[in-house]
């Protein structure tokens, strides 16, 4: 009887210290899937502030390619400050094509119809670049 408790005490020991293994890599798990979670997070905002952004670009774009095709009336407060925003976003590709002009004689005050083709690359263009853009973040990201 002597000899088994040692070997009695000797497992209670083993169990211990495997009870308390278990719990450390239970551990490590828990805060890898939280270091996980957190980066993951952080990685789905930027996609999403990227979307945000430039979704606002587009609608802008949009709104002002629909001022100019509708003809209106440049001394309106709210087509000034339009024009005023996009304005800056439109500069790269202002002198790219010449727009087709219909003037009506019924509007003297705008510029008359504009088929801007010039707001059209641009929104082409900032939609490709956002696609490049979330493109690569998410290449840079599935690499780590």
């Amino acid at each position: 009887m002597m000899n088994q408790e040692p070997s009695d005490e000797d497992n209670r020991e083993r169990r211990q210290e495997l009870q308390q293994d278990e719990e450390a890599f239970v551990l490590k798990q828990e805060e890898r899937r939280l270091k996980t979670m957190q980066r993951d997070s952080s990685f789905a905002w930027i996609l999403n502030s990227i979307y945000i952004l430039i979704g606002f670009l587009e609608v802008l774009l949009g709104l002002r390619f629909f001022l100019r095709l509708m003809g209106a009336n440049t001394q309106n407060q709210f087509t000034q400050f339009i024009y005023g925003i996009s304005d800056v976003f439109i500069a790269p590709f202002a002198t790219l094509f010449i727009s087709p002009v219909t003037n009506d004689s019924a509007n003297p005050i705008g510029e008359g119809n504009i088929f801007d083709l010039n707001v059209i690359v641009a929104i082409i263009v900032y939609a490709l670049l956002c696609w490049l853009g979330v493109s690569l973040i998410k290449y840079i990201y599935a690499r780590r």
